[in-house]
């Protein structure tokens, strides 16, 4: 690492450069508020002003070890809406999140490389079925422009005459080498968070950046080992500004990149690129961009190890990713395969496709365990077998999807000329990406899947097959959270089958996730889009957790449910291998909305000389059994409980969360609790 790399990231640890932010003055917030909460303006001037205001109010604030400028300086700014004014949008319309465009990919490479008037001719040239959307576009393209000259301006007023001269040409009319590419990136990323749109991805990167490293080399103009620097550079460009973006925690700000995977002809996408971001991320031990990876059954081990290299320093990436399941999973629900191909991830997993999808994947939440829960309390003295249990399963699951998606009804978006700008096909055609693009998709994560495999599995071993409970003695049991039958609660936690260890329960979850992809068939969203079931929680694991009383798994009330797609938080006996081979259930290509297997190795696993390859290789035979999506954690039980007693001494232990990694002194207590008691696997 090259002294300015590290002197740079010391400043970010350190916190330093949050100095030099401001929060607006009384008077600068209320003249804000006068214009962009002006009712007479529609939505869509409102988030224009709004984007006009916060890049005239910047400061350009020039770092003096990057070469990649651009650093938010205000702490925070009002969104368009007055007092009451979201209320009433809601009694009205179905509001996802806080009604944003979010978590999409866009055109990377093009908008780089034709600039912002490159976008302009394109608006210019489109059909222009919208005036006020020309309108407005042209007026963001203007307020981003006059942004970077202001950083050229200030390089100018530092000697930097080279550089200004520069920026004003790349913000125009593109980038010509890859230092001008994450130039250019890191203003126009800059922009799209100004605009209120959040959880924005990188996409895929060494796709995307590949041109231009490719003509640097060849040029002479970069080497391996100044690619690498600059490639750091840019990494660390994105954590000046994260603990500002909206999330939960430091860390769940979505800023994703996908690396490896296909081309749009299916041959083989990974380049120097893929290896290089992985070896500067291990470098750098920062939270981002966090790095995702797609493989297949033709992946070689090296790749594995490069990503387990990375898994070890405990920054909880990579994810995998495989195309292998997810492309016809893909196809399967309506994508055209040269679309599936370029697949990449949201915010945490979800599979999204860049430039012309715009795609809602994680609309909602099917609670599994919920579902089983209450078959079980009310249904079960009346089921006599397991197949019984599974038909009334598959009806509830069912009934449960139509209640849900009904729900979905007149979508409220915020309209967005920025992000419009960005992808493909907007501009040509004179509308707003907001209204719908290529794929109008929803998702939805199935929550507490473990939970509600367990639950079947428990009374198909216990009750139908050994006899060793009776149904009367499991309902006692549930009714007062087994506080007078201890026993009980035992029995279902270490006796009964658990999917993950046991083939029988292995099945059941088969099954439970073949049902929940079959509720889902034929229902279609307003915008003409399908819905696509997944295996991810988000923070789901935790409200549906806290809602939901004493299950038939052994598991206490309130107490939270795995995450995402993982083994129950009390499984035993039980190898990593019996428990990867559990998660890899042929119905996974039927559940393509994403969901990692979540997976925890003790750090004490990566103590010997092999276990590089030795983690390495049980990724790859995760993969190889048909497993869709894995993220693994290296953890140390031990450790966090002495983070949670002396925060200020494990400032930089980082964690995987759900589909994000993060700080964990930062997070709140009941994260940290769940990620403790999940369970560690050595090798």
């Amino acid at each position: 690492m090259k002294e300015r790399i590290q002197r740079q990231l010391d400043m970010i640890k350190s916190r330093e450069h949050r100095k030099l932010r401001r929060d607006l003055t009384e008077a600068e917030r209320a003249e804000v508020l006068s214009k962009i909460n002006d009712r007479s303006l529609s939505y869509m001037e409102r988030a224009t002003v709004r984007l006009e205001m916060f890049l005239d109010m910047e400061k350009p604030v020039l770092l003096e070890d990057t070469r990649i400028q651009g650093m938010r300086t205000i702490i925070d700014f009002p969104d368009i809406y007055a007092e009451g004014e979201m209320e009433e949008i809601k009694k009205t319309h179905w509001v996802h999140e806080r009604g944003k465009v979010t978590n999409l990919a866009w055109d990377y490479y093009t908008v780089l490389k034709e600039g912002l008037e490159g976008r302009r001719a394109r608006l210019e040239n489109g059909k222009k079925a919208d005036p006020e959307y020309v309108a407005m576009t042209n007026r963001t393209i203007d307020a981003v422009e006059k942004f970077a000259d202001k950083y050229a301006d200030e390089m100018d007023r530092q000697g930097k005459s080279d550089d200004a001269a520069t920026l004003r040409r790349i913000i125009r009319h593109g980038a010509d080498t890859l230092e001008e590419a994450f130039q250019l990136f890191r203003i126009v990323h800059f922009a799209h968070w100004a605009s209120w749109c959040y959880h924005n991805t990188v996409g895929r990167f060494d796709q995307w950046a590949y041109p231009f490293y490719k003509n640097d080399i060849e040029r002479g103009i970069l080497t391996e080992e100044t690619a690498l620097d600059l490639i750091e550079d840019f990494f660390l460009s994105f954590n000046r500004d994260s603990d500002l973006y909206w999330s939960l925690a430091w860390g769940d700000n979505g800023q994703s990149m996908m690396l490896g995977g296909v081309k749009r002809d299916g041959s083989s996408a990974v380049n120097e690129l893929t290896y290089m971001s992985m070896e500067a991320s291990r470098e750098l031990r920062m939270i981002d961009p966090k790095i995702n990876l797609r493989v297949d059954k033709n992946t070689p081990l090296d790749l594995y190890e490069k990503g387990t290299e990375l898994t070890k320093i405990g920054v909880g990436f990579p994810q995998y990713a495989n195309d292998d399941i997810v492309i016809p999973g893909l196809v399967k629900v309506g994508y055209d395969i040269e679309d599936a191909r370029e697949y990449s991830v949201a915010a945490c997993w979800e599979f999204i496709v860049p430039n012309i999808a715009m795609d809602i994947p994680n609309i909602g939440a099917m609670p599994l365990a919920d579902i089983a829960n209450n078959i079980i309390r009310t249904q079960l003295n009346d089921i006599n077998s397991t197949e019984e249990f599974m038909e009334i399963y598959a009806k509830a699951v069912r009934e449960k999807a139509l209640e849900i998606t009904a729900s979905h009804k007149n979508l409220f978006i915020e309209p967005s000329p920025m992000q419009s700008l960005l992808q493909v096909g907007a501009l040509e055609a004179g509308r707003d990406f907001s209204e719908g693009s290529k794929y109008n998709n929803y998702g939805l994560h199935g929550t507490g899947y473990s939970c509600a495999v367990d639950q079947i599995a428990a009374i198909d071993s216990l009750i139908f097959k050994q006899g060793k409970i009776t149904k009367e003695r499991l309902l006692e049991g549930l009714k007062d959270d087994f506080e007078t039958d201890k026993e009980l609660r035992y029995i279902l936690r270490n006796e009964a089958d658990k999917v993950g260890r046991d083939d029988s329960a292995n099945e059941i979850g088969n099954q439970v996730l073949d049902i929940f992809a079959k509720s889902l068939e034929g229902i279609k969203n307003e915008r003409g889009g399908i819905y696509r079931a997944g295996t991810g929680s988000a923070m789901y694991y935790v409200w549906h957790g806290e809602t939901l009383s004493a299950t038939a798994d052994g598991r206490d009330k309130g107490a939270s449910l795995p995450a995402n797609f993982s083994p129950s938080l009390f499984i035993t006996n039980a190898g990593p291998f019996s428990a990867l081979k559990g998660f890899a259930p042929a119905s996974l290509v039927n559940a393509v909305n994403g969901g990692p297997m979540t997976f925890e190795l003790h750090e004490s696993v990566f103590n010997s000389d092999d276990s590089i390859e030795k983690v390495a290789t049980l990724v790859r035979s995760y993969i190889q059994e048909g497993g869709h999506q894995l993220q693994i954690n290296s953890v140390n039980n031990e450790k966090m409980r002495k983070a949670q007693e002396n925060p200020e001494e494990y400032k930089d232990l980082i964690v995987r969360v759900w589909g994000w990694s993060g700080h964990f002194v930062e997070m709140d207590k009941c994260y940290q609790d769940q990620i403790i008691q999940r369970h560690e696997f050595g090798v």
